[in-house]
């Protein structure tokens, strides 16, 4: 998970800065190709990004094989799965690939900040704040772009921060999670007893 969170993060940055006259105010799946009808890919940036997440999904998919050895809490092992299988869906298929590529972003941000918010009932305190501040931040900005967007058709309160802006606020509290919730995991040693924290 630490691994994950770091190649996650050091990826972004670096295709980030690779990318020409690029702003967060962009979608953050710019950086692997923009949208039709006339996508946009800039190399080496593509490339690097495309190949960040794919090893992102994979290095969270094996987190899920040896958490789930170590713990069997499908509680929070299937939520898992799903955002890793998410993230290396992104990968797989960038923005240029439709509907693909936004049916795994969706299902990346989704079970991310499902995932984070059940882990609060795997841990112990006061990490329990942390997993419901970092989950519920995520899901609340993204319930909230379908809401301004499709049901009340006005501009989101954050529309000043642009698109990109906005979509940071539900992935960056998942990386910040996937991180913490890593160096918990070191910090706590492997439980093996299945009991909830709390």
């Amino acid at each position: 998970m630490v691994l994950a969170g770091a190649v996650a993060i050091m990826g972004i940055i670096t295709a980030q800065s690779l990318y020409p006259d690029y702003s967060i105010r962009q979608d953050i799946s710019d950086l692997g190709s923009t949208q039709p009808p006339d996508p946009v890919i800039h190399q080496p940036s593509a490339t690097i990004f495309n190949g960040t997440m794919l090893v992102t999904g994979l290095l969270v998919l094996l987190a899920v094989y040896f958490l789930h050895r170590a713990t069997g809490r499908r509680v929070l092992t299937v939520p898992l799965a799903l955002f890793g299988v998410g993230i290396f869906g992104v990968g797989l298929f960038p923005g240029n690939v439709t509907p693909w590529h936004g049916l795994f972003a969706l299902l990346t941000f989704f079970s991310g900040g499902v995932t984070v918010l059940l882990s609060s009932r795997v841990v112990s305190r006061p990490f329990v704040a942390f997993c419901v501040a970092f989950g519920g931040v995520s899901l609340a900005i993204l319930v909230s772009v379908f809401v301004y967007g499709l049901a009340l058709r006005t501009p989101h309160p954050l529309a000043a921060l642009g698109p990109g802006g906005i979509e940071r606020w539900v992935v960056y509290p998942l990386l910040c999670w996937v991180l913490a919730f890593g160096g918990y995991l070191l910090g706590t040693g492997t439980n093996t007893d299945g009991e909830t924290h709390g």
